[in-house]
């Protein structure tokens, strides 16, 4: 797993400037149209993208810093569970320096007369995936149905009729652009918008296929599959790129954006990779212990409650917790006693207390510190031992 700071040449204390300025000289040193299509190189351009995509987000950064490229799972952009491709990478190097002289035909993205037309990518689609604590529990593969837009078969994504090609707009004469120059005291300014004919795409479809309107696309019913590792939370996502939908006339395709969604149990709850149980117990059980099951994400087990025990005391099962996806580790469950006091007595039971009230100590002033402290400071007391 390579270092970012590394991959870009500059110290751990570099500001955005120096690592603006990083990566724009190796982009343009690694990009495989300046090295013969070369694949090392384009794998390089890769790397040197994604380091810069989360360096220069200042909280990616701190994640970074912090946990490593682990901590970034999740995250929106770089270092999410889709990956980063070379797509990617063009993408965030023509965003940040697409305005730069002649970068436009280095990265390739010229079209009629050596024009700078546009291809429109697809939007992204996004879906919502349920989940239980058993799948957060191990991981988990589903298969989900989704509905895209895909390359029309009737003229196979051109949106022209009968296959023909798109013409080259007479606007901007296939550049996707108009540029309007003004005069004034100050000199002269040139401003640059997208065609109003083509809407900057450079093509206009004189005869529209009859089937997609021109749209290049019609929609379609896929299948994907999508792997959720252990440890996930509804906080995290998973991006799998370019499987949405295809942009119009030919465009790339967008993103599939899968949004988890953990379930809650009706008896665990959860507390970040530890799991909480409230086990109800009889005065008689609390007094003289007692051996119970109690459930776990994958059926149940057994636990002593020790003799003597207060309510609200926490007992720790180590490992029975969730798996932590950021640091790694398993969480414990954490079973908090509640003890039970019966409000509808019968005559025989009632008979029982009052002999035990009779034998029995008188109640201390205090039943110790752990009995006065809030739930959570208790479990913080059982995970930490203290």
């Amino acid at each position: 797993m390579a270092d970012f700071y590394q991959l870009l040449g500059v110290s751990r204390t570099a500001d955005t400037d120096e690592i603006k300025k990083a990566y724009r000289q190796l982009a343009l040193k690694y990009h495989p149209d300046r090295n013969e299509g070369s694949k090392e190189s384009e794998e390089r351009f890769k790397e040197v993208t994604e380091a810069y995509e989360v360096l220069r987000d200042p909280e990616k950064r701190a994640v970074y810093d912090r946990y490593g490229e682990q901590g970034l799972r999740g995250q929106p952009g770089a270092g999410g569970f889709g990956g980063f491709n070379f797509a990617d990478a063009i993408e965030v190097f023509m965003r940040d320096f697409g305005g730069f002289s002649g970068l436009e035909d280095l990265f390739g993205v010229r079209g009629p007369r050596g024009s700078r037309a546009v291809s429109r990518r697809g939007q992204t689609v996004r879906l919502r995936l349920p989940l239980t604590l058993q799948d957060v529990a191990h991981g988990v593969k589903r298969k989900l149905r989704v509905s895209l837009l895909d390359a029309c078969d009737a003229c196979g994504g051109t949106g022209a009729e009968g296959g023909s090609a798109p013409a080259v707009c007479n606007v901007c004469g296939g550049s996707g652009e108009e540029r309007h120059v003004q005069r004034s005291v100050f000199g002269q300014f040139v401003s640059v918008q997208p065609c109003r004919m083509c809407g900057g795409e450079g093509r206009v479809i004189e005869h529209p296929c009859p089937v997609c309107r021109g749209d290049g696309r019609t929609r379609a019913e896929r299948e994907l599959e999508v792997e959720v590792p252990a440890g996930v939370t509804s906080e995290n996502f998973i991006t799998l790129r370019g499987q949405g939908s295809m942009g119009p006339r030919g465009g790339p395709r967008g993103d599939v954006v899968v949004l988890l969604e953990v379930q809650e149990h009706e008896r665990l709850v959860r507390d970040g990779r530890d799991l909480v149980f409230e086990l109800p117990v009889t005065f008689a059980q609390a007094a003289l212990g007692c051996e119970v099951d109690i459930p776990t994400v994958d059926g149940t087990a057994r636990v002593t409650v020790p003799g003597g025990v207060q309510s609200g005391e926490m007992l720790r099962l180590r490992g029975l917790g969730l798996p932590d996806l950021e640091r790694g580790g398993q969480g414990d469950e954490l079973v908090r006693v509640i003890v039970w006091t019966p409000d509808d007595l019968t005559p025989e039971q009632e008979e029982a207390l009052r002999r035990l009230m009779e034998v029995e100590s008188p109640a201390p002033e205090r039943v110790g510190s752990r009995a006065h402290k809030g739930f959570w400071s208790r479990v913080k007391e059982a995970f930490t031992g203290g």
